[in-house]
């Protein structure tokens, strides 16, 4: 699935909409971002020297997530509830891309939970669970 395809699950538009292509894997959906260097969450964060902030990489995390309820969402809205055991384990920086892992654990609608690892270059460099309800 490609920007414009997801487009079609997700509300997100630019400059939010932080995912670049998802795919399924059995249980999984494996979403995929490149971080450019132009955005605007690396203008401050810091100056000569970009790192995309912890937060960004968690809503990545969840958009990705997001993408597995894609066959209930049905025009609802999907709001980020909460965010336990969130790790940042390495920095995210211009030209990086990183691969989101992620899985449904458990839902009973409107509630879903879902686990996400971030990869760059093959290792992982954040992970979370989250909590959505669908509206």
């Amino acid at each position: 699935m490609d920007r414009e395809q997801i487009k079609n699950i997700l509300p997100h538009r630019e400059p939010m909409l932080l995912v670049d292509e998802v795919k399924k894997e059995g249980e999984y959906s494996v979403g995929k971002y490149t971080v450019r260097g132009d955005e605007w969450f690396l203008k401050g964060h810091f100056p000569n020297n970009p790192i995309v902030p912890g937060v960004i990489l968690c809503e990545m995390m969840a958009q990705s997530c997001c993408l597995l309820m894609d066959n209930v969402i049905n025009n609802r809205i999907t709001l980020l509830l909460k965010m336990d055991n969130v790790k940042i384990k390495d920095s995210v920086k211009p030209g990086d891309t990183v691969e989101f892992r992620c899985k449904l654990i458990n839902s009973k609608d409107p509630f879903y939970f879902a686990q996400s690892e971030a990869y760059k270059n093959g290792k992982i460099c954040a992970s979370g669970e989250f909590s959505f309800a669908l509206k």
